[in-house]
């Protein structure tokens, strides 16, 4: 075999290996991402049950049900659509009616979402961006809050 055979055949079995480890790991990170979606997304695009999801929005005033072994239900709304989420878990300090929340779980047959995870706001007007273009699309986003770099307001 000549030199430049070699090369080629080299450089062709590296280009394969690159392949099939891109294709690997792009198939192993296909079941960890989650997709952020309003109360509104979820209710138009119809999606079907068993799909891992995250939703925000700011939770429904009078929606939080406390129940036995740290189970609490409450909705998400965006303003136009609510979604009931049930979790089962010590939620954070800063969960609360009205209070920007975004949980994540598996949405459930009667359109329930069955959160593993449930993140509050961590400051008095930090919100998500993602809740932000939601709420905005709404009509229900204060004008006076702007969001900076990060999702942050300035």
């Amino acid at each position: 075999m000549t030199r430049k055979r070699r090369r080629l055949v080299l450089i062709g079995a590296s280009l394969g290996v690159l392949i099939v480890a891109a294709v690997l790991v792009l198939s192993a990170l296909r079941d960890s991402i989650v997709f952020f979606n309003s109360p509104t997304d979820v209710a138009e695009k119809h999606i079907s049950p068993g799909t891992r999801m995250r939703i925000g929005g700011l939770v429904k005033p009078g929606s939080i049900e406390r129940g036995d072994n740290l189970l609490v239900r409450f909705a998400v709304t965006d303003g136009k659509t609510d979604i009931r989420v049930r979790y089962n878990g010590i939620v954070p300090d800063l969960f609360r009616e009205g209070q920007g929340v975004v949980a994540e779980g598996k949405l459930e047959s009667d359109r329930t979402l069955a959160a593993d995870t449930v993140l509050a706001k961590h400051d008095e007007r930090y919100m998500p961006r993602e809740v932000v273009d939601a709420l905005k699309k709404s009509g229900r986003w204060q004008e006076g809050l702007t969001q900076g770099e990060g999702g942050k307001p300035k």
